[in-house]
């Protein structure tokens, strides 16, 4: 009877290692990381550049922490104070900026919502969350804010970095406005493109899906909450 358990542990035993051999690590909410990394990889791109617009955390939900753990480096965007803090100790090799983007270099209003996810510097998002079912405006602080131009011609040498990735809470496009996208733009964009709701009831952000696409990329996937475009003439050889 021994003799049969040993054989079944060793078997179990072997499967698990199987496991571990073709398991897939994910950081973003719903997978978007490994998406991009299969855009890349297929680009024989092995360590993308990025920019991480509206990062919120080094790891949890993270669209770039994947890209960092594999040798990656880029600049990350966080407006929160509190929440920028655990950049600078998880993501030293990373620029790490504790700013916000908007068209000019400014001061704004940073709205902190109960759910820090939810972070934004546009009032009416704001208040259309408080609006949902226990959420609240914890707190207004005032946030610097530079353009997203600025932020490349001093920490990426003036080259947009590959990957751009944008959760931004409302002024999503205003960010993809300000690209050049005839002289210096990214290869593969991620991006929220839909309403907030905790009933399911969220709404597509159509204009600026059909923005983005309009500016030379094509929509490669959907996870429903973000949208991942691809240069069309990276892509298409």
């Amino acid at each position: 009877m021994n003799k049969v358990f040993k054989k079944i542990k060793n078997i179990l035993l072997a499967k698990s290692a199987d496991c571990v051999k073709f398991q897939k690590t994910s950081y973003s909410q719903c997978g978007e990381d490994l998406i991009v990394k299969f855009i890349f990889d297929n680009l024989n791109i092995k360590n993308p550049s990025y920019i991480d617009i509206g990062a919120h955390h080094p790891y949890y939900i993270s669209n770039t922490a994947l890209f960092y753990q594999n040798g990656s480096v880029g600049i990350n965007i966080e407006p929160d104070p509190i929440l920028f803090e655990a950049f600078e100790k998880n993501r030293e090799k990373d620029k790490n900026l504790n700013i916000g983007i908007s068209d000019s270099e400014d001061v704004l209003d940073f709205y902190v919502i109960s759910s820090p996810t939810l972070n934004t510097f546009s009032k009416e998002e704001a208040i259309n969350y408080e609006k949902e079912d226990n959420l609240k405006i914890k707190d207004i602080k005032k946030i610097k804010v530079n353009t997203l131009q600025n932020v490349i011609n001093e920490f990426a040498n003036g080259v947009f970095p590959q990957f751009l990735s944008v959760d931004a809470e409302g002024i999503d496009e205003l960010i993809i406005k300000s690209i050049d996208f005839e002289n210096n733009f990214p290869i593969v964009i991620c991006i929220e493109t839909i309403s907030f709701s905790t009933t399911g009831n969220g709404v597509k952000n159509i204009n600026l899906i059909k923005l983005i696409e309009d500016s030379g990329y094509m929509l490669y996937a959907d996870t429903h909450i973000n949208s991942i475009f691809v240069r069309k003439n990276n892509w298409i050889r």
